[in-house]
């Protein structure tokens, strides 16, 4: 009996050695050796190892797997682009929008320092003055260059040919409403007196025959208006008018202008332009203060619209983007270029627990295989 359990122990450490290591070797056999050995011109059997050996049909399967079954177009469509992501995304953008973007805190000045156009408003303010200073270098080219009616506007010309007559009528009504104004008697009167005057003693010697200048007043009143009221004063005023005005349209508008300083005119638009925009204080401002609605129309409208548009387009082109993509061959490339000792690390990193438990596992079948052996042989015997 002693040399039965002595013989079965005996038995089932050797097949417990025999297991274990058995098992450890095929564990092991699994990565290494990393390359073929060679005695002479014949390679060893199982080398190389059983990985680095099937390794592009591995890149290919794994390639194939992925892109198969992991990362299907179903598959991304319900772990990224589900409503409840969705919400997320819609959720985080509309906390980014109200506290980067309608801030108090952030002017716009800020966002252009940001965006790197710290100096805009000095840029602004130097294209304001180039545009009105080349405006007027224009306006003076052509008040230069053209004359008045080259410069109206044909309809407006016409307006005003039309308004020269009216002017005519105007003036002899009001030269008529003057003269027989009290006014107007007065003035005829003191005409009277100076001329009688300026004419010495013939002028007093009419005097003393006509009287008092009043007395001439009435008639040269009467014949005054007369002479307003006649046709041929109107024709002759507007025949006047009317080459007059030719006249002046045939001019260069630059005559009329001689005396303008146009620098000085060019100076203070400019600054008035400056002082109306007013550029620096404007960007102090935050976007809210211009735009006070913006935050509830970005957060109720825009960005639930163009969310809804991005996860819209994203299922759409899902497909599309997968297929160029490629996945299997961009995993089948990086397994191929993967370095065997990483790629056994980081297996045996995930399953080093397992593999010990195959390990023991091969022992304890290896020390049960020795106990039955050491059964069968004490039987026989």
């Amino acid at each position: 009996m002693d040399n039965f359990f002595i013989l079965m122990l005996f038995l089932a450490g050797v097949g417990a050695v025999i297991g274990a290591t058995t098992n450890y070797i095929a564990i092991k056999m699994l990565f290494r050796p990393y390359k073929p050995i060679y005695f002479k011109k014949w390679r060893l059997p199982f080398t190389p190892g059983l990985i680095p050996k099937r390794r592009d049909v591995l890149a290919v399967q794994l390639g194939k797997t992925v892109s198969e079954y992991l990362l299907t177009p179903d598959t991304i469509k319900k772990k990224f682009l589900s409503k409840e992501i969705q919400n997320n995304v819609l959720s985080f953008a509309q906390r980014k929008v109200s506290e980067e973007i309608f801030t108090p805190n952030k002017s716009i000045k800020h966002w252009l320092d940001i965006a790197g156009f710290s100096s805009l408003p000095q840029t602004v303010e130097g294209k304001i003055d180039v545009v009105i200073y080349n405006q007027f270098e224009s306006m003076k080219h052509v008040l230069s260059t053209k004359t008045i009616q080259e410069i109206l506007p044909q309809d407006l010309e016409l307006v005003i040919d039309q308004k020269v007559d009216e002017a005519v009528l105007q003036i002899l009504k009001k030269g008529e409403d003057y003269f027989l104004s009290p006014e107007g008697s007065l003035t005829i009167k003191n005409m009277i007196d100076d001329f009688l005057n300026s004419k010495g003693s013939f002028g007093g010697m009419i005097q003393m025959f006509m009287g008092d200048s009043l007395s001439l007043v009435d008639k040269v009143q009467r014949e005054l208006i007369k002479f307003l009221q006649a046709p041929g004063t109107r024709e002759l005023l507007q025949r006047i008018f009317a080459t007059e005005w030719e006249k002046i349209k045939k001019r260069q508008a630059m005559d009329f202008m001689k005396d303008v300083n146009f620098d000085t005119i060019v100076g203070s638009i400019q600054a008035y332009t400056k002082e109306q925009l007013s550029i620096h204080s404007r960007i102090d401002k935050t976007i809210s203060d211009y735009w006070p609605q913006g935050e509830a129309w970005a957060n109720d409208e825009l960005l639930p619209k163009m969310i809804d548009k991005v996860f819209l387009a994203a299922e759409g082109k899902i497909e599309d983007v997968l297929k160029r993509l490629n996945l299997a061959e961009v995993v089948r490339e990086q397994v191929d270029s993967f370095p065997i000792a990483k790629l056994e690390e980081l297996v045996l990193g995930i399953i080093s627990r397992e593999l010990r438990m195959i390990t023991w596992l091969g022992g304890i079948i290896g020390g049960l295989v020795g106990v039955i052996q050491a059964v069968i042989v004490y039987m026989t015997n």
